[in-house]
């Protein structure tokens, strides 16, 4: 593959530090375009939007954005996610307003979003002692530092951060990610321990948090998109690939009754729907011994 990175530099005005990426005539399916602190963020006014994605938050101070005639506030603990060709104009609240940013893009940028369910513009707050912050600062410093000539170490930081927002990050009124994982923890755990049991049920499962079978449904829909049940096949299924992942072989019997299924039609019936292979086939395909 040719080179992507034509080069890269800093920009240093003061104390602000902007990392640019300047792409040739290839480019990752997700990229950072650029990535930096204002430490005194100006006006703009951007009637025609930014042309990819661009993250903004706040680190000190406030700002104030203006989108579709509404405006947001902006304090520290806050960030926006623009999408692109949104007009929007945001400006210093107080004297001064220090921000952070990235801009990125990419043919995968769009479709990874809706993936996390962001599929507009949003803005995002988090808790304080979320590592929102602490990831994108560590993301400028290694810009500076990491001679990445491929982009590739920049793009999988970006992943990640944007796996970050997901699971921190809090819309309006509704808990974050983190906040419904914690209210599952205690299932999730227990379930770990009792998956092979072919008796569990929905009902045993709300039971474990005290609620109604609907609103661990809703909670499980929240935090992974899936029914609470829906959840347990899939745990079934990781474990079953577990075992026969292990140097002892055992049959497809055997790990149908381990994994929490009565009998293995059953069994090879889920596996093949979530995985879209039998278990025979999975084995082949990674090279594991059958019996």
């Amino acid at each position: 593959m040719e080179q992507i990175l034509e080069r890269k530099e800093w920009v240093v005005e003061g104390s602000m530090r902007r990392f640019l990426f300047k792409l040739g005539e290839f480019e990752l399916p997700l990229y950072i375009e650029s990535i930096g602190l204002n430490p005194d963020q100006e006006t703009t006014i951007r009637p025609k939007g930014y042309p990819v994605f661009h993250w903004l938050q706040t680190l000190d101070g406030e700002g104030e954005f203006e989108l579709s005639g509404r405006r947001f506030s902006l304090p520290p603990g806050n960030g926006s996610l623009l999408f692109p060709g949104v007009p929007h104009s945001y400006t210093a609240k107080e004297k001064k307003w220090t921000t952070l940013y990235v801009t990125f893009g990419g043919s995968i940028a769009a479709s990874m979003l809706a993936s996390l369910g962001i599929r507009h513009t949003e803005w995002l707050h988090w808790e304080e002692d979320a590592p929102v912050t602490s990831h994108l600062i560590e993301m400028i410093e290694q810009a500076q530092h990491d001679d990445d000539r491929t982009g590739l170490n920049a793009s999988a930081q970006l992943y990640r951060f944007l796996t970050m927002i997901k699971i921190f990050g809090q819309t309006g009124g509704r808990s974050s990610l983190f906040q419904h994982l914690e209210k599952l923890d205690p299932l999730l755990i227990w379930l770990d321990g009792k998956f092979s049991d072919p008796e569990i049920g929905l009902n045993d499962m709300s039971d474990q948090l005290g609620i109604s079978p609907r609103y661990l449904n809703s909670l499980f829909r929240q935090a992974f998109g899936i029914t609470a049940y829906a959840y347990l096949i899939r745990l079934r299924i990781r474990k079953a690939k577990e075992f026969m992942s292990l140097s002892d072989r055992k049959t497809i019997k055997d790990i149908a009754q381990l994994s929490g299924y009565r009998d293995t039609s059953h069994f090879i019936s889920a596996f093949g729907k979530t995985e879209g292979m039998t278990p025979e086939q999975f084995r082949k395909l990674h090279g594991l011994n059958s019996y």
